[in-house]
């Protein structure tokens, strides 16, 4: 079996294609690994950005160290070969270097002050975060932020049927969960992440993807610092993955929306008022 095997029968994905677009795994005839994610580095969306080495983890001497200590002490990033799960956390890395490196730097900060066992609230929140999360960002106007709170009060046939046209123009999502890539090579009703949302102005669909990606990041990076979002309760909203458009085929029929065990309403105890965390040019 080819190891791109899978990559390649889903890549009608967005997000799939957006990785091939924009790093040419098909130019591999195997596995990547830290090696090839070290050559890979060229494709970063700011050349100036300083990446942690990738090293695979069987060079790496034993230590009693977490994974987090390790990237931060050392300044390589572990990665197991021949795995989808640290290949695409890897290529998050070099898609999103500031935001990746920040949540490296708040995992010690809590390290330092509470240790590693039990997580903090924070913690837990930085890791869902980052193996679940989608970034939605959505063009500067009053019904666009409107959407963005429907989206929060699951109005999914709002935001998904009702708004389609809008969906590649004035909104867009970035997978930024490289537990999502994974599971999206094996898509299943129910597969569900969790999203952020950043405003850009009318100019970013104009923007190559390379800048577009430097501009998530930067906002994302800026949004996590400053609004202090996972130092939250539950800041993060769900997102079925397979109903945004240009993900999954099947999302081209209205209908598809209409399964309320996979979009499912608010629970009534959760508040409808709520603004989702965003951040303005």
């Amino acid at each position: 079996m080819f190891w791109l095997d899978d990559f390649i029968k889903q890549l009608p994905m967005l997000p799939l294609q957006q990785l091939e677009d924009n790093f040419e795994l098909t130019q591999f005839s195997d596995w990547p690994n830290a090696a090839g994610l070290n050559l890979l580095k060229k494709y970063i969306p700011d050349p100036l950005t300083d990446i942690p080495e990738f090293v695979c983890q069987s060079e790496l001497v034993a230590t009693d160290k977490y994974y987090e200590q390790i990237i931060y002490e050392q300044g390589v990033i572990p990665t197991r070969p021949s795995g989808w799960h640290d290949l695409f956390n890897g290529l998050i890395w070099l898609q999103f270097p500031k935001t990746k490196r920040l949540l490296n730097e708040l995992h010690i900060v809590d390290i330092n002050q509470y240790g590693v066992s039990p997580r903090t609230l924070r913690r837990n929140n930085l890791t869902h975060f980052d193996e679940c999360g989608v970034v939605i960002t959505y063009q500067a106007s009053a019904a666009n932020r409107e959407l963005i709170v429907a989206l929060k009060s699951h109005q999914w046939q709002q935001v998904f049927v009702g708004n389609r046209q809008k969906w590649g123009l004035e909104l867009n999502s970035f997978m930024f969960g490289h537990a999502n890539l994974e599971m999206l090579l094996n898509p299943f009703i129910g597969l569900t992440g969790k999203w952020l949302a950043v405003e850009v102005d009318e100019e970013f669909q104009t923007l190559p993807y390379q800048s577009q990606l430097l501009e998530v990041d930067t906002k994302l990076n800026s949004l996590i610092k400053e609004q202090h979002i996972f130092c939250e309760k539950k800041p993060l909203s769900p997102l079925p993955l397979l109903g945004i458009p240009e993900v999954w085929d099947a999302n081209l029929a209205p209908s598809f929306y209409e399964n309320t065990d996979y979009f499912r309403p608010k629970p009534q105890s959760s508040s409808i008022n709520a603004q989702a965390p965003q951040i303005t040019m």
